[in-house]
This record gives C-alpha cells, structure tokens and sequence, in this order.
C-alpha cells in the first residue's frame, strides 16, 4: 500500500514538473496559431483557440467558469510530433478538471487528433496518446476515470483544410467532446 502513496506522489510531482518545465512560443496574442493575422476582430473568437497568456480581454482566466458551466476553451493545441501538453493550456485543463470534479454525472470524450503528415495508423496512435495524455493531467487533478472517455481520429477529422504550417498547427489538438 505505501508503494501505491509513494508512486502516486511521484506522478503527481512529475506531472506538475513536466507541466511547469515546459515552454513555447506557439500562438499570437489574439489567440490565433497563425502570426500573419491581425489583433482583434479577426474571427477567432468562439473557435476554441486560447492566448498564450491565459487571460481574457477583461482580466478573467481563459476556460474558466464561475458559474458552473462547461468551460468554453475546449480544443488545447500541441506541437509537431508531440503529445506533451503546452504549459499554456494549463489553465484551460484545470478549469476543465475543476468543472468535472464539480458534477459528478458529466463525462467528456477526449478527442486526438493530428496533422496529415506521417502514416494513417502513426497519426491514429500520435492522436491517442495526445487524447492519453490530456486524460491523465485531468486524472491527476482529481477527475474520476469513469468520467473520461479517448478516442483517436488521427487525420481524418481536420479542422482546417490546408498543406501549410498554419493548418497543419490547427489540426494537432485535442477537443472536449461533453
């Protein structure tokens, strides 16, 4: 049983040193992934992208609701080949971990998804751990498994249509499928 304790506070401070080590220089103010656009009235609002900073326009944290609603940040974005979380979605996990922990009868499909680039079933397996990796900082945040729910779509559900960086950028996410 101490085993069990001491494993699980190595996961936890493990987890919260990976977190807080990792850096990046991803996203633009606006909360777009693409540099070339303009601040503000651009379109993204409502598209689920967050600012790198993880504060609103009016000083309120991104993704995070007082009242008790699902958060409304629900796609976190990750780099090429990767499915280590971005420390600056932090935020909008925690508001995520913090409205599931508040109603026990909600559940979430965790959706991974990747890129074009690399083999069908690469891509599948990249989406998966990026969908594993969400479900665990949610799980070490206190959420109930049976809560939490992965899926993979690798490819095959792009949310922008493109061959450039830009597209490629915004179709490496993980979406919270309530």
């Amino acid at each position: 049983m101490q085993f069990k304790s001491h494993a699980r506070t190595l996961a936890v401070a493990f987890s919260l040193a990976l977190v807080a080590g990792c850096s990046s220089t991803g996203g633009t103010q606006d909360g777009s992934m693409d540099s070339s656009r303009g601040g503000a009235g651009t379109g993204t609002a409502g598209t689920g992208q967050v600012s790198g900073s993880g504060i609103g326009a009016d000083g309120e944290r991104i993704g995070q609701q007082a009242d008790g609603r699902i958060p409304e940040v629900r796609t976190i974005y990750f780099e090429y080949d990767s499915d280590t979380i971005k420390s600056e979605f932090e935020s909008v996990l925690t508001a995520h971990a913090r409205y599931l922990r508040g109603n026990g009868n909600a559940r979430v499909v965790l959706q991974g998804h990747t890129d074009e680039r690399g083999t069908r079933e690469y891509n599948m397996a990249l989406g998966e751990r990026r969908a594993g990796a969400v479900q665990r900082f949610l799980e070490v945040q206190g959420v109930s498994p049976s809560q939490l729910e992965i899926v993979s779509y690798g490819e095959e559900r792009p949310a922008v249509r493109g061959h450039g960086e830009d597209a490629y950028a915004q179709n490496r996410r993980v979406v919270f499928a309530y």
